[in-house]
C-alpha cells in the first residue's frame, strides 16, 4: 500500500491541556507533517525530515492549514436529524412535540437507513469521523446506522434506545424483556465487527422502569466491554421527575447506580445539574460525562460546569447532541462550549477546546491512543482545517500572532467552509 505524506501545520498533545499551560502541554509545527500507511499514523513529525525520510510517499501539501485528528461527536442521536432546528420549549415538550414522533418514522427501515446514511455524511461534511449515537427502539434502525458506518469505514458508536415506561408514546415502547433480547442479538452481531462498538442504551431514567434497568445493568455485567450511554441532569424539571418516579432513589444517578448501569465505561449525556454525591460517584468510579453545549443554550438546559468537573478528575467529552443540538458542527459546538464557559466565568483556551473534540471526547469513548490524536499508531482519521476559511475568518487569522490566535476564529466562527479535507481509515474522502 502506497504511504500517503500530508503537510501542513500540526498540534500534539503531550497531557490533557487542563492539566497545565498549553506552552507546556502542546507542541506545534508550522511545518509538520503526518505520515500514513495501511490506514493509520505511522509518523508524526517536521515535515521536509519526513519528506526526506520517505521519498517514495505520495505528498499532499496543505500549506497553512491545520492537520487536525478526526473530530468525534460523544453523544448525538442520529434519528432526530431531519427535525434539527425545530422550534421548541422544555426538554419534555420538545420530546413529546417534536423528537418522538420522528422517531415513530423510523419504524420503516427504509427510512431508517436513509436518516443514517444522511446522518454520517453530513457529519463528515463538517470533519465529524466518529460518533456516538442513540438509535430508536427499532432494531433495524441499529443496523442502519452500522451499515452506513461500515459503508464509509467510520468508525462507529451505537446502541438500541431502550424505554418500556408509559411516559414514552405507545409506539416507541418496548419491554424489559426485549430491550434486554433485542440489545443482546444486536451486541452478538456488531459489538467489535470491523469499527464498530456497541453501546447499551436505556434513553432515560424516567421512560424506562426499574425492571428495565435491570434488565440492561444484567446485560452490561455481561458485557462489560460495551459501552452504555444514557441522559443524567439535563434540566431542573427532569431531576425531579426522575425523583418522582423514583422515590427511593438517593439522587437521579442512583436510579442508574441501583440498577447496575454506573460504571467506567458508562457515558453520561448533559449532566448539569449534578448533586455533590453523584459527582463524588462519577469520579470515583472513571464513568465519563459529555456536554452538549449548544443542546443546553437551545433547550435552555443550563451552563455545565467544565472547570469544577475537570478538577474533580471527571472525564469530559464533547458532542452536538443532534437533533437537541442546534449544529452539526463540532466547530460551532467548540465555540458553544467557550460561550458556556464564559458564562461560569472559567475560559476555555483554544488548545483545551481542540482537545476536548478530539483526544478528550475519545477518551470519553474508551478510545484514546486509537482516534482522536495524531500519534503514530492512531487510526488515520484526520480532519483538515483551513483557518482562512470565509474573509471574516481570513482578515482576523491575518493578525494572527501564534497558532493559537489562528485557531480560534475558525473555532469561533467556522463552518462546514472550513472543513478543507477529510480522511477515514487512512482514505480520502471524495
Amino acid at each position: 500500500m502506497t504511504k500517503t505524506l500530508l503537510l501542513g501545520q500540526t498540534l500534539r498533545f503531550l497531557a490533557d491541556p487542563f492539566s497545565g499551560a498549553p506552552e507546556d502541554i502542546v507542541r506545534t509545527d508550522s511545518r509538520g507533517g503526518v505520515l500514513i500507511e495501511h490506514g493509520r499514523i505511522a509518523a508524526l513529525g517536521h515535515g521536509p525530515d519526513l519528506r526526506r525520510a520517505h521519498p517514495d510517499a505520495l505528498v499532499v501539501d496543505y500549506g497553512d492549514a491545520l492537520i487536525s485528528p478526526g473530530f468525534i461527536d460523544a453523544h448525538m442521536h442520529y434519528p432526530q436529524t431531519a427535525m434539527i432546528a425545530s422550534w421548541g420549549k422544555r426538554l419534555i415538550d420538545w420530546l413529546n412535540s417534536y423528537t418522538f414522533p420522528e422517531e415513530m418514522r423510523l419504524a420503516d427501515p427504509a427510512y431508517a437507513h436513509e436518516i443514517a446514511a444522511r446522518t454520517l455524511d453530513l457529519n463528515l461534511a463538517h470533519g465529524t469521523t466518529t460518533v456516538a449515537s442513540f438509535c430508536t427502539i427499532h432494531p433495524h434502525s441499529v443496523d442502519a446506522i452500522f451499515e452506513a458506518a461500515e459503508a464509509r469505514d467510520m468508525r462507529i458508536v451505537a446502541g438500541k434506545t431502550c424505554m418500556d415506561r408509559d411516559t414514552a408514546p405507545v409506539g416507541l415502547r418496548d419491554t424489559a424483556q426485549s430491550a434486554h433480547d433485542d440489545s443482546a442479538a444486536l451486541i452478538k452481531r456488531w459489538h467489535g465487527q470491523g469499527r464498530a462498538i456497541y453501546a447499551i442504551t436505556p434513553r432515560f431514567s424516567p421512560t424506562s422502569t426499574p425492571d428495565q434497568l435491570e434488565a440492561l445493568g444484567a446485560l452490561w455485567a455481561a458485557n462489560p466491554d460495551c459501552l452504555m450511554q444514557t441522559h443524567l441532569s439535563e434540566q431542573t424539571d427532569e431531576v425531579a421527575w426522575a425523583r418522582a418516579l423514583y422515590p427511593d432513589a438517593r439522587d437521579y444517578l442512583d436510579t442508574y447506580e441501583a440498577h447496575g448501569l454506573l460504571g467506567a465505561r458508562g457515558l453520561y449525556g448533559h449532566a448539569i445539574h449534578l448533586e455533590p454525591r453523584e459527582i463524588d460517584r462519577l469520579a470515583d468510579v472513571g464513568a465519563s460525562v459529555v456536554h452538549c453545549p449548544t443542546s443546553n443554550t437551545f433547550i435552555g438546559s443550563g451552563l455545565f460546569d467544565m472547570a469544577g468537573l475537570k478538577a474533580r478528575g471527571v472525564s469530559v467529552g464533547l458532542a452536538t447532541d443532534t437533533g437537541g443540538g442546534s449544529s452539526f458542527s463540532m466547530l460551532r459546538t467548540m465555540a458553544a462550549a467557550y460561550e458556556v464557559a464564559q458564562l461560569r466565568g472559567t475560559p476555555l483556551h483554544p488548545a483545551q477546546l481542540i482537545w476536548l473534540a478530539t483526544e478528550g471526547s475519545a477518551r470519553a469513548l474508551h478510545l484514546g491512543g486509537r482516534i482522536g490524536t495524531l500519534e503514530p499508531g492512531a487510526e488515520a482519521d484526520l480532519c483538515i482545517l483551513d483557518l482562512a476559511s470565509t474573509p471574516a475568518i481570513a482578515q482576523r487569522t491575518a493578525e494572527a500572532r501564534d497558532i493559537w490566535e489562528a485557531l480560534f476564529p475558525t473555532i469561533m466562527m467556522g463552518d462546514d467552509r472550513a472543513i478543507r479535507d477529510v480522511w477515514v481509515n487512512g482514505v480520502r474522502r471524495p
